[in-house]
């Protein structure tokens, strides 16, 4: 299992989460701030198969975009998850 980190603009995080749940995935949003310029964010925590990463980018890709020409439209982390057990 994997965890993807995808922090996002705010502007473009209601477009991203409806089509994430559209496509089957369940997605926590939090807020957050950049720290460099204070622009609104929000992290989105996605637990996907390996073979799902790409959709995933794919969404992402579609769904976000750069406010100005020199910023990104997204940064994504990908982790390793252990197997768990639910309490």
């Amino acid at each position: 299992m994997k965890l993807i980190y995808a922090i996002i603009h705010e502007k473009d995080s209601e477009d991203a989460t409806e089509a994430l749940i559209k496509h089957g995935f369940a997605v926590t949003r939090m807020a957050s701030t950049g720290g460099f310029l204070r622009y609104g964010n929000v992290t989105l925590l996605i637990g996907v198969q390996p073979e799902q990463i790409e959709q995933v980018f794919t969404i992402l890709k579609k769904h976000c975009s750069p406010t100005s020409p020199n910023q990104h439209a997204a940064t994504i982390f990908v982790l390793d998850m252990p197997i768990h057990k639910k309490l």
